[in-house]
């Protein structure tokens, strides 16, 4: 499904979100900067929105790896990262999060974005997360969610519904489209989350909700 719905990824991003993916983007980005020689893990890198962002806002020697479980977004990555000119700071690797292929405290940094509602086992995933990460390293993951209140609970879920036909009317899956509000509906909520970062290890687990609710960002720190 993610390699079918690569080459209209970003596009669709900004359209089903009017425009917020990329200040809630920004937001994530101020919480997983980089230092001098400091390294980042991006889960679920996709095209790699949040990886360059992470590079823009780090000292010129920062680097990071990318895992992703799609072949054609990394693809698209390495091309972006190629056209920006950052390919020496940034390397993909087909992989899941509940298998991490790096060694213990590996990354300063780690960060997702939409992507964790997706792993099967988020415990496990978290606790790989934590194991690859430094001492005083941090967890930045930005998350869609169920908006809170009723109203803009409402209104979310009406607009939702026209998901499937504003992809296929751009050229992409439906179906993926029919997926990605099941997804955010079943998937935990922010308090939750911040309790299973706290169970994996992290401490110091907090998140701030975004836009009546619609996202959150999730820190834990190492």
């Amino acid at each position: 499904m993610f390699d079918r719905i690569a080459p209209r990824y970003d596009r669709l991003n900004h359209l089903l979100s009017l425009g917020a993916d990329a200040g809630w983007r920004r937001r994530a980005v101020a919480q997983a900067w980089l230092g001098p020689g400091e390294r980042a893990l991006d889960i679920g890198v996709g095209t790699g929105d949040l990886a360059f962002g992470i590079l823009r806002a780090s000292a010129a020697g920062a680097r990071v790896a990318g895992i992703d479980i799609s072949p054609v977004m990394l693809a698209i990555a390495s091309q972006r990262a190629a056209a920006l000119g950052v390919a020496p700071r940034f390397h993909g690797v087909l992989a899941s999060v509940e298998a991490i292929p790096f060694a213990d405290e590996t990354f300063h940094r780690a960060a997702a974005a939409f992507t964790i509602r997706n792993v099967a086992k988020l415990d496990v995933a978290l606790r790989e997360i934590r194991r690859v990460l430094r001492p005083a390293g941090r967890v930045v993951i930005l998350e869609l969610h169920t908006p809170e209140g009723a109203v803009p609970r409402a209104i979310y879920r009406a607009y939702a519904r026209a998901f499937p036909t504003l992809a296929g009317a751009l050229g992409s899956d439906p179906d993926a489209y029919r997926y990605l509000p099941s997804s955010i509906e079943a998937f935990a909520d922010p308090d939750d989350v911040t309790r299973r970062l706290k169970d994996a290890g992290f401490r110091e687990a907090r998140h701030e909700r975004l836009t009546f609710g619609m996202a959150a960002i999730h820190v834990g720190e190492a």
